[in-house]
């Protein structure tokens, strides 16, 4: 496993989509393309199986140095009405573009830290979104919360909404390595959201860990599970920490590169994570993912539902996801947008009526039939190598580099379908770049994402 570690151990991207952000095509995408092929979706799946709604809430009170998302740092709370109220208004500009009552199938609350808000304004938010809508049948409301700051009234407004699934952070519970990522959150936290959650009647509870923090070792991998088994989560993020100071900025850099641990040492800490993870019954779901056998993501993947996007894996999926908030990203399957990252610019161009997209991608037909593989590979470990993929120029090197994995026992191809094997489960996003033609065809002169392992 080691020689495999050192073989496969690149930079590459966790597919959250295809193509990736750094390979969008700029140039000729333009917000009047992004509201075309919105529609398109729209009217082809609405009425079939509705839309995820992605609402970005990015205010947290201080600074995560692990995290990657788009955040603003603030102690005021009086910057939660003007956010909420242009989120609100730039749901509006998406539902006059729609023209038809907009059925949600899936809500997501992400961030930042969404329970930054008041569980009032939380309550005023997804009311004023509901109020331009109907839901789905069994349609799922989610989000993420901070054990250090969800109040049992968060749970309760939230739970009252509609909300039944609920993840929260634990990253790991060693002080040294929380006082390293600037997370300091004790175990009796975590424990008290958990069983509130579970007592109000969440059906979800999910816990994020991270592996490969600086300073962390399988010793502390062991404590977090052993500390995590005890509350038995119905879902888990069992995931490796992305070291990219480039993009991020000073907020990773508060500690040194020779602080985290190697690329062995996190494989290791991923190998005994996973163990001890399926030693307490959890079962992979995905990549990096797990959960108990009566969680919906396992269902979903038993069914063949399990899908992935921008906002990880979910237990449905919809034609189009659209993301409310500053740097939201949606999908309408036909393309992708994302929102201005800046507030202030967010608030300008909403309030003028405009929809916040700064950059998209509208995909051609071959990125439509490379995404299906990857989705594919992502969500069912498995893809049938048709006579679609026959049309990509980069074939026969794909198939070359395909043959290497089989070498190396990380698929097997039997009738023309390729099978990611339990081997191979690590290095699922090796495999799935196989397939990534835009990738191959324009190697990155600089490293743009994080390395696979």
């Amino acid at each position: 496993m080691c020689n495999l570690v050192n073989k496969y151990n690149v930079a590459g991207p966790r597919y959250t989509s295809y193509p990736t952000v750094p390979y969008w095509n700029l140039d000729t995408f333009s917000l009047e393309q992004w509201k075309v092929s919105l529609r398109k979706s729209f009217q082809e799946s609405n009425s079939k199986e509705g839309i995820s709604i992605y609402i970005h809430l990015p205010f947290c009170e201080s600074l995560c140095t692990f995290c990657g998302c788009n955040k603003r740092i603030t102690k005021r709370h009086d910057v939660e009405i003007p956010y909420m109220n242009t989120v609100l208004k730039e749901w509006a500009l998406y539902c006059d573009l729609l023209e038809n009552t907009p059925t949600i199938k899936e809500l997501h609350l992400g961030g930042g830290t969404p329970t930054f808000f008041s569980p009032k304004h939380l309550q005023e938010l997804i009311e004023g979104i509901l109020s331009r809508a109907t839901l789905a049948e069994a349609y799922e409301f989610s989000f993420e919360g901070h054990p250090n700051n969800t109040t049992e009234t968060h749970l309760k407004t939230l739970y009252n909404l509609g909300f039944r699934r609920v993840s929260f952070g634990v990253q790991d519970y060693n002080k040294k390595v929380q006082k390293a990522i600037h997370r300091i959150q004790p175990f009796e936290n975590v424990k008290r959201v958990t069983e509130l959650a579970r007592n109000i009647g969440y059906t979800s509870v999910g816990h994020d860990i991270i592996f490969g923090l600086p300073f962390q070792t399988t010793a502390h991998v062991t404590e977090t599970i052993a500390k995590t088994r005890e509350l038995a989560p119905d879902s888990i993020a069992f995931y490796s920490y992305a070291h990219v100071p480039w993009i991020k900025g000073n907020g990773q850099r508060g500690f040194k590169d020779e602080d985290l641990p190697t690329a062995t040492e996190k494989t290791a800490q991923y190998n005994l994570g996973k163990f001890l993870l399926k030693e307490a019954g959890y079962v992979d779901i995905g990549m990096d993912h797990f959960a108990l056998p009566t969680d919906a993501l396992y269902t979903s993947m038993i069914e063949k539902r399990l899908h992935r996007n921008f906002m990880g894996y979910t237990a449905n999926k919809t034609q189009a996801m659209i993301g409310l908030g500053v740097s939201s990203i949606s999908d309408s399957w036909y393309g992708f947008s994302q929102n201005v990252k800046d507030i202030e610019t967010y608030y300008e161009l909403v309030n003028k009526d405009i929809i916040p997209v700064f950059r998209g991608h509208i995909l051609t037909e071959e990125d439509l039939i490379i995404r299906k593989h990857i989705l594919n590979l992502m969500c069912h470990f498995k893809t049938s190598l048709n006579d679609e993929i026959a049309a990509i120029p980069e074939l026969t090197e794909i198939r070359w580099k395909l043959q290497e994995f089989e070498a190396d026992e990380l698929i097997q191809i039997n009738n023309n379908t390729l099978y990611i094997t339990k081997k191979g489960k690590p290095f699922v996003r090796n495999i799935c770049m196989a397939f990534d033609v835009l990738l191959q065809r324009k190697k990155p002169a600089t490293q743009l994402f994080s390395m696979t392992i």
